[in-house]
């Protein structure tokens, strides 16, 4: 069974930096697409980061472009998002997912089969 697990998440100062992963196990994922998401309480799921199979080409949202940094191992079956600079408005759980390989955006969640359940960010001001 298909399974994602992100990892990373904490509470961490304005200015500050965390690190995220997200595991995969179940299959392989290397030849997919994957992407960072997050939920803010009260708002829609919004796209972070999205990368593509090789890692050659990554997108961001605007609101992190410049802060925030997807990779990824395909030999872990790992990807990671590294967050510097971190405001307040970064608050929210953020979620892994992979693409599902039907659509070529990276910014929709519906274009995405695969989700781990999250891990909280917190970043006090």
């Amino acid at each position: 069974q298909e399974q994602l697990d992100e990892s990373g998440g904490g509470l961490v100062q304005a200015g500050g930096s965390l690190s995220l992963s997200c595991a995969a196990s179940g299959r392989t994922f290397s030849g997919y697409a994957m992407g960072w998401f997050r939920q803010a309480p009260g708002k829609e799921r919004e796209f972070v980061a999205a990368i593509n199979w090789s890692g050659e080409n990554t997108v961001y949202a605007d609101s992190v472009k410049g802060r925030f940094t997807i990779s990824r191992d395909n030999a872990k079956n790992t990807v990671y998002l590294q967050m510097n600079g971190l405001k307040p408005e970064d608050t929210a759980v953020y979620y892994c997912a992979v693409h599902a390989g039907i659509r070529t955006s990276l910014y929709y969640q519906y274009d995405y089969k695969y989700w781990g359940q999250g891990t909280q960010v917190t970043v006090s001001s």
